[in-house]
């Protein structure tokens, strides 16, 4: 392997322990990677290029959260795919910060706008008579620039104390990418005050959007049930439901990691959990809202490409 290391270098370990396994994580990243790029790339494009129909606030968010995933993914699986293929591990200091910013930035900002898409499912099903003032324009850009503005200053705060870390000991991180928590146990700072900031911060950002989530969502299951018809009841459900898993991958790898101590912090246990919040919660977004809504979806994707006209020029009808 060829690594020349300076003081200033960190060598992200990951998987390199493993090398007959490089070619099938290779491809396993690299897939996952394109269809999460590929997948949320074109509910974006659809749902721009669409016409009116699709500029609802449950779409709007939408697009942002598939805005958000696509740089998530871009933070830290690029720099895998390159080390895995040129077997050179390292990584200086200050680019480490920097995919540490970014990684707990975005990180950060998927949280708040899985609370916010939650919230708009309350009033959608809860309140629909309130849903058009609620969700007005004005509101769901306020919503999501609180989101933007709180994600980036929570990240900003901390990274501006792990600048002032100093790594004295070994440079070796036991990771595929520069993670908080494998970085704590490499400092020879005192890191106390860092710890306590990062679980009042975690507190903020994780147990308050998670509890709006929470609540959200059983008053969403109390309406359902209310519900007499199978029909009426499948056709709430089919608006949020899909959204479910999706949270609860995200949320359980996140406190699996974070919520505990450097001390007790196991290396195989935060990257195998980090595989999962880094590569398959955002992927799944392209398909989450296949159920209600799938329908538009398909019609806008062909009118981005120019299917429909293709269709009517051939005489056939599009398929359903």
């Amino acid at each position: 392997m060829r690594n020349l290391i300076t003081v200033f270098d960190f060598l992200l370990l990951g998987f390199s322990e493993h090398p007959e396994q490089q070619p099938l994580l290779f491809g396993l990243f690299l897939s996952t990677h394109l269809v999460t790029l590929l997948g949320n790339l074109l509910i974006i494009l659809a749902i721009i290029g669409s016409d009116q129909h699709l500029h609802t606030p449950m779409y709007f968010f939408l697009v942002n959260l598939s805005f958000v995933d696509t740089c998530f993914t871009c933070t830290t699986i690029p720099k895998v795919l390159v080390n895995i293929h040129t077997q050179h591990h390292t990584i200086s200091q200050a680019g480490c910060l920097v995919q540490t910013y970014f990684f707990m930035a975005l990180a950060l900002l998927d949280d708040f706008l899985l609370a916010v898409m939650a919230y708009d499912h309350y009033v959608a099903i809860c309140l629909p008579l309130y849903y058009t003032m609620t969700m007005r324009a004005q509101c769901r850009l306020l919503l999501v620039a609180i989101s933007w503005f709180c994600s980036n200053l929570l990240a900003f705060s901390l990274i501006l104390l792990m600048v002032r870390f100093s790594f004295c000991a070994s440079h070796i991180v036991p990771h595929f990418f520069c993670d908080v928590t494998p970085l704590l146990k490499l400092a020879c700072s005192d890191t106390h005050t860092f710890q306590f900031m990062m679980f009042a911060e975690a507190a903020l950002s994780g147990v308050v959007p998670l509890t709006c989530v929470l609540v959200s969502y059983a008053h969403i299951m109390h309406t359902i049930l209310q519900i007499r018809t199978a029909g009426g009841k499948h056709k709430v459900f089919s608006t949020c439901g899909s959204h479910l898993p999706v949270v609860t991958l995200f949320y359980g790898t996140l406190f699996l990691v974070y919520f505990q101590p450097s001390s007790s912090y196991s290396a195989d246990t935060g990257m195998n959990a980090s595989v999962i919040y880094t590569m398959l919660t955002p992927m799944p977004n392209p398909f989450v809202y296949r159920n209600r809504d799938m329908k538009d979806m398909k019609e806008a994707l062909r009118r981005l490409f120019g299917l429909e006209k293709c269709y009517t020029q051939l005489g056939v009808l599009p398929p359903k």
